[in-house]
């Protein structure tokens, strides 16, 4: 019996020790979003050590090209049912490759009517961010619909997709897809631990997100040199006003224990300069990192 009393005191005493200090991320985080322009939305999670931690976590924030992790997932998914392959042919039309908008597969193909495989689709999708390979994947599962389906029947219900990239050209359309911190980090976790995709596409998906190009100083600029991060980013543009909709970087980093700490990042309604908003998703990376990679 007191032996039985003395283990809960530690639990007790560990679990306090443990809020004390994940509220001192917390501060350092509040810290470093203080007095900026722009609304920031943070969610933290040690996957194996259970350790949270959120910041506006519910706050609804516009996805940009972070929805391609989804729209990754969804058609992953027809590939584990076996109604898609990788290593199938998809037909690229010319009508399909959309100037003005950002897409290597046209810089590569820029008169289009080539069959690309379906891996190197999702490789220019997930990894470079391409907008027409994204709005391919899209029609290629059934449309937007498809997708919304496909992510609340995971449990996923903070989250909305409606527009392709196509259609986010225009400025108001910008703020359609939406989802939280939160949401995406169970999403990220739930991927992580297998129980979206079958463990080949899992591992697939997980690997060309570490090949990711973009963003390399945002979230990846607070990390170590040669940290494993699986990641995806979305950024929009500015109006006349300087205001910037959004940018965003969600992914999975492997700290030195071999744990893994998702860390979801958004922030919208910006109007700090792009490399100050860059800093401030690299702080919040590497105050994220520090703390854990010491901890763990």
């Amino acid at each position: 019996m007191i032996k039985n009393l003395f283990c809960c005191l530690m639990l007790s005493f560990i679990s306090l020790k443990s809020a004390a200090q994940t509220n001192e991320l917390r501060q350092e985080l509040k810290q470093i979003i203080a007095n900026k322009n722009a609304t920031v939305g943070v969610s933290i999670k040690n996957i194996e050590d259970k350790d949270t931690l959120s910041i506006n976590g519910n706050l609804k924030m516009p996805l940009m090209s972070v929805f391609k992790f989804h729209i990754a997932l969804a058609v992953l998914n027809k590939v584990d049912e076996g109604k898609l392959s990788l290593t199938q042919d998809i037909f690229i039309k010319k009508k399909d490759l959309h100037e003005n908008t950002w897409s290597p597969m046209m810089e590569d193909y820029p008169n289009g009517n080539v069959n690309l495989t379906l891996d190197k689709l999702l490789r220019y999708t997930v990894s470079h961010s391409d907008n027409n390979g994204c709005d391919i994947l899209i029609n290629l599962v059934g449309g937007t619909k498809e997708v919304q389906k496909f992510i609340n029947k995971q449990g996923i219900k903070d989250f909305v997709i409606k527009v392709n990239e196509e259609q986010m050209k225009t400025w108001e359309k910008l703020y359609i897809n939406t989802t939280t911190p939160l949401a995406t980090t169970e999403l990220l976790e739930k991927f992580y631990k297998g129980e979206i995709l079958k463990e080949t596409t899992t591992k697939y998906l997980y690997q060309i997100m570490i090949e990711t190009s973009r963003g390399l100083t945002w979230m990846k600029a607070g990390l170590p040199e040669g940290t494993e991060l699986a990641h995806r980013t979305g950024i929009s543009g500015t109006n006349d006003h300087n205001l910037r909709v959004a940018m965003n970087d969600v992914g999975i980093v492997k700290l030195p224990s071999e744990k893994h700490l998702i860390v979801s990042v958004y922030l919208k309604e910006i109007t700090e300069k792009r490399e100050d908003t860059e800093k401030i998703i690299a702080d919040i990376t590497k105050a994220t990192w520090n703390y854990f990679a010491k901890k763990n």
